[in-house]
């Protein structure tokens, strides 16, 4: 007995040991984190990390505090080998098909379906339902709860887009690489389309478990062909009230739409360029540029409610949906990260709009400038507007920084898709 417990404690001590070791290197002090030479170091010892993961083995963890040790572990080593671009495509394909049983529960032949379907199922980034799902990812929560907002917030934006693209509006011809709904239809065809669309997210916001595959469209395992329900997980009454709420604040007249007003009403003419040494961060009015000033001001909370509310309500809705309280201090944090990647956002794609390439983008380059658009651009200029755009992702992703460890780990996602939002071509 008391040789058996003398060959135990030296193996818990090692493996006490191995733990340490892979923590240090693993998950280094904050000021470390994100670091170009942490990401070397880690490179450099991969051969000594999957050799203390292989010594410390799945068998030794059996008390609470080890297993809590295994998960930090594990979490650390899937972040190392985290892939956005598979993330993404992953969480689009799995939207997709839920979008596509949405839309096949209507008459195909119908030119209203037809219309919505056009530009529902013409792909595109599906940033906002994919910020919903990696926001419940971090806090802990199972995405698939989510699948409603997510579907609900993809089928507002979508609608946004149509409208967007109206004559009366920006006037575009493509959008996501196929013509715009008004040039595939008609005018009043594409503004009933809008319609459809934003009145039928609320439906499957409101009553998501009435949302039915039709019959004829797909068989179970067993072969019954009976009406089955489009989402197996969804959140309780109280919290689809509350994305209902959410969504609808967004995208209304405090909103999205608002935004969109401001942007119709935009004028750039015979407005002076801001200076290149003044940070437009943290702007302050001066004597010789009111009126610059004033435009920053009123371009900032333009796109704040006209792109900025839809992205911030789609990471508060990931969160909600897994059972997140509005008032928690991880939401604060998910809200001010949403904050700065719903400007810089938009910042990137007013200089996408001037630099671009169409064929990559799937939509027309330069119209913000034939429109006479107030963008970024047209008054910071492009690598003002740059620095600009680099310094929402950096406070974004200080915020990431500042939730709790687990979440921190698990909000990988969230860092990647704010570096992506700087990186995109489209």
């Amino acid at each position: 007995m008391s040789g058996e417990l003398i060959l135990k404690v030296p193996n818990i001590l090692m493996h006490r040991l191995y733990i340490d070791r892979l923590n240090e290197m693993l998950l280094p002090e904050p000021e470390e984190r994100d670091t170009g030479k942490n990401a070397a170091r880690l490179v450099y010892q991969k051969g000594e990390i999957d050799e203390l993961c292989q010594c410390v083995g799945n068998s030794f963890f059996k008390s609470n505090s080890l297993k809590s040790d295994k998960e930090r572990i594990k979490n650390t080593l899937n972040i190392q080998h985290f892939n956005l671009s598979e993330y993404l495509k992953d969480k689009q394909s799995i939207l997709e098909e839920y979008l596509k049983r949405i839309i096949l529960q209507f008459d195909q032949q119908r030119e209203l379906v037809q219309a919505m379907r056009h530009s529902l199922m013409a792909g595109g980034k599906r940033l906002r339902p994919v910020l919903a799902m990696a926001s419940a990812e971090a806090v802990g929560g199972d995405f698939r709860l989510t699948l409603p907002a997510a579907c609900a917030i993809e089928m507002i934006h979508t609608y946004s887009l149509i409208h967007d693209d109206l004559p009366a509006m920006d006037n575009d011809d493509l959008r996501r690489g196929v013509p715009t709904c008004h040039k595939a239809f008609s005018e009043a065809t594409a503004i009933l389309a809008g319609d459809a669309l934003l009145t039928h997210a609320f439906k499957i916001l409101s009553k998501p478990d009435k949302i039915l595959l039709r019959s004829t469209q797909i068989k179970s395992e067993s072969g019954d062909s009976s009406a089955q329900p489009v989402f197996e997980l969804l959140p309780d009454r109280y919290t689809l009230l509350e994305l209902v709420a959410l969504l609808s604040d967004a995208a209304g007249v405090d909103g999205m739409v608002e935004g969109q007003m401001m942007d119709m009403m935009g004028d750039i003419s015979n407005v002076p360029p801001l200076p290149s040494s003044i940070n437009s961060a943290s702007y302050q009015p001066e004597s010789h540029y009111p009126e610059s000033f004033l435009k920053m001001d009123h371009l900032q909370k333009l796109h704040r409610l006209k792109t900025g509310r839809m992205i911030i309500a789609s990471v508060q809705a990931g969160a909600i949906s897994v059972g997140v309280d509005a008032d928690a201090e991880i939401m604060t944090l998910l809200t001010r990260y949403a904050e700065r990647i719903g400007l810089a956002f938009q910042v990137t794609d007013d200089i996408l709009n001037v630099e671009g390439d169409p064929f990559v983008m799937g939509k027309a380059a330069g119209s913000d400038r034939l429109n006479d658009k107030l963008t970024f651009p047209a008054l910071l200029g492009v690598v003002q507007s740059k620095k600009f755009a680099d310094q929402l992702i950096d406070d974004a992703i200080e915020s990431l920084t500042m939730l709790p460890l687990d979440c921190r780990d698990r909000a990988m996602p969230l860092k990647e898709i704010a570096q992506y939002i700087l990186k995109r071509k489209k």
